[in-house]
C-alpha cells in the first residue's frame, strides 16, 4: 500500500489517437454513437472534466507539445513527417518522462510514439525507462499485405515493427506491425501497462505510465472479442473497447491499492478522422484534425486525483496540453528547464478548485508549421482558416474574421455584422500575438529534420 501522505502520487497518462469530442458519452457521444462507455463516463464524475482543452492539430506536433510543454513549432515537430528522413525531438528537448525521472519515478511508454524513429530518438533516449509499442502510426499497418507495397525501393519505404527497448539498449523489433496485429495490439498495451504498475507498486516506487493507444486511429478494426459486440459496426465496437480497456486500467489502480494517491488522465492528441470510413465525431464544434477549426483543436480531458480534484467539477475554461508539464512539475516537486521558453502554464490551483478561472486566456493556433490565429477566452480570430484537411485549400483573408465561440460554436459566422461593438477584442489578441511572435525571435525555433547534436543559438532579450 502507498500512502499519499509519503510519496509522490503515481502518474497515468491516456493519450487516444484522433478520439473527438463528441465520443464519449458524458460528453453527448456514447449510446449516440452506437456504444455506451460507462466506465469512462464515472472516470468524469470522479475529478476534473473540461470542456475547452486545447491540442495542436495533428499526431505528431499534439505528442510533442505535450511531452516538452513547448508549441510543436517550438521543437521543430510543427508537421507529421512525410518527406524527412530525420525527425521528432532533439535529444535536446527535456520531456516530461526526463522530468519525472530526474525525481524518482519509474517511467514507462505503451504505445504511438510518433517522435523519432532513428537511433537516438527513441522513447527510452527520451526519458523512458521502458516501452513497448509503435515508433509512427497505425496506418503503415495497411502496408505490409498491400499488393502495391515495394519494400526495399528505398531504406525508408519498410514495414513498421512492433517494438520494444529499455533505457540505454537499443529497440528490437518484435513483430511486424500489420492487419492480423492491429487490432490486438491495444489489448497488449493495457496489459504491458497493468504490469509494469504492478513492479512499481511492488518496488514502492513512484510510477508515470503513458499509454497512447493506437484507438482510434485507422483503420478502426476491433479486436476479436469486441467484433460485433454493439451491433452498431466497427467503430461502435471499438468505442466499448477502449471503455473497456481504460476500465482494466482503473481496476488495477483500485486494486494495487493506490487510488488515492494515482493521478489519472484521459485525453487524445486531436479531432476526429475524416477519412471514410473511420470518420469520428467532435460533438457540436466543426472540423476534423489537420484542419484550424475547433473540432480539430477541442478533445476530451478527464484528470482523477482523489481529495485533491474536485469530484464532478467541469470547465469551459481554456487549458492547453503544455500545460499538464508545469503543472506536474509542481506536483512532484520537478524542475521545468530555465534555458529555453516553456509555453505551458502551471494550472494546479485551477484543476485542485482554488480559483474559478485558468491561469491560460489565449492559445496559438497552428496549423502546421503555419500559424492561422489565436483564441482568447471564447474568441477566435483567424487570418487563415481550414475546414477540411488532406490537400483542401487554405483560405487566407486580409482582414481578420473574428468568431464569438458562445454565440457561433460551428465558426459559421463571422462578426462582420457587429464589428462596431466587437472589435474590441483585437486588442487583447493581439497582444497574445504579440507576445508570441516576439518569443520566436528571442528563441528561434529548431528547424524540422535537425540532426543531432543540437546546439541552440544564444537567446536575445
Amino acid at each position: 500500500m502507498q500512502s499519499s501522505q509519503n510519496t509522490k502520487p503515481n502518474v497515468v497518462l491516456v493519450l487516444m489517437d484522433n478520439l473527438g469530442w463528441g465520443e464519449l458519452g458524458v460528453y453527448g457521444g456514447g449510446i449516440i454513437r452506437g456504444a455506451a462507455t460507462p466506465r469512462l463516463d464515472k472516470l468524469a464524475s470522479e475529478g476534473f472534466r473540461a470542456l475547452n482543452f486545447n491540442v495542436e492539430a495533428q499526431c505528431t506536433p499534439s505528442r510533442a507539445a505535450l511531452l516538452t510543454g513547448r508549441y510543436a513549432v517550438r521543437t521543430g515537430n510543427g508537421t507529421v513527417p512525410l518527406f524527412t528522413p530525420v525527425y521528432g525531438l532533439t535529444r535536446w528537448e527535456v520531456t516530461m518522462a526526463e522530468m519525472l525521472s530526474d525525481v524518482g519515478y519509474a517511467t514507462g511508454i505503451f504505445g504511438k510514439w510518433h517522435l523519432g524513429d532513428s537511433p537516438g530518438r527513441y522513447p527510452t533516449d527520451q526519458g523512458f525507462d521502458e516501452w513497448y509499442g509503435i515508433p509512427n502510426s497505425t496506418d503503415e499497418s495497411f502496408w505490409p499485405q498491400s499488393s502495391r507495397f515495394r519494400p526495399g525501393v528505398s531504406p525508408l519505404a519498410k514495414p513498421e515493427y512492433i517494438m520494444e527497448s529499455r533505457k540505454g539498449e537499443a529497440p528490437k523489433n518484435v513483430k511486424v506491425y500489420d492487419l492480423n496485429e492491429r487490432p490486438m495490439i491495444d489489448r497488449e498495451l493495457t496489459e504491458r501497462a497493468v504490469e509494469f504498475m504492478r513492479r512499481q507498486v511492488a518496488a514502492k516506487k513512484p510510477f508515470f505510465a503513458y499509454i497512447p493507444y493506437t484507438l482510434v486511429h485507422f483503420p478502426v478494426v476491433p479486436e476479436t472479442a469486441f467484433k460485433g459486440r454493439t451491433g452498431n459496426g466497427d467503430f461502435a465496437d471499438v468505442l466499448a473497447e477502449v471503455d473497456d480497456y481504460v476500465g482494466r486500467l482503473l481496476d488495477c489502480i483500485d486494486q494495487l491499492d493506490v487510488r488515492d494517491n494515482t493521478i489519472f488522465i484521459f485525453t487524445s492528441d486531436n479531432g476526429p478522422d475524416m477519412t471514410e470510413p473511420y470518420h469520428g465525431f467532435a460533438g457540436p464544434w466543426r472540423g476534423t484534425y489537420f484542419t484550424s477549426a475547433e473540432g480539430s483543436l477541442r478533445v476530451p480531458f478527464l484528470m482523477r486525483w482523489p481529495g485533491q480534484i474536485p469530484s464532478g467539477s467541469v470547465s469551459n475554461e481554456i487549458v492547453h496540453e503544455m500545460d499538464l508539464f508545469p503543472t506536474l512539475a509542481r506536483i512532484v516537486g520537478g524542475k521545468l528547464p530555465g534555458d529555453r521558453i516553456i509555453d505551458g502554464i502551471d494550472q494546479l490551483d485551477f484543476l485542485s478548485g482554488k480559483q474559478e478561472r485558468s491561469n491560460r486566456e489565449s492559445v496559438i493556433v497552428y496549423v502546421g508549421n503555419d500559424l492561422f490565429g489565436v483564441k482568447w477566452r471564447n474568441w477566435k480570430m483567424m487570418t487563415k482558416v481550414l475546414w477540411k484537411g488532406y490537400g483542401e485549400p487554405v483560405q487566407e483573408y486580409n482582414t481578420p474574421l473574428f468568431f464569438d465561440l458562445h454565440a457561433d460554436p460551428k465558426e459559421e459566422h463571422p462578426t462582420e455584422p457587429h464589428v462596431a461593438q466587437d472589435l474590441w477584442v483585437r486588442f487583447p489578441i493581439a497582444e497574445a500575438l504579440a507576445a508570441h511572435l516576439a518569443s520566436l525571435k528571442a528563441e528561434p525555433p529548431i528547424p524540422p529534420g535537425t540532426p543531432d547534436p543540437y546546439t541552440p543559438a544564444p537567446r536575445t532579450q
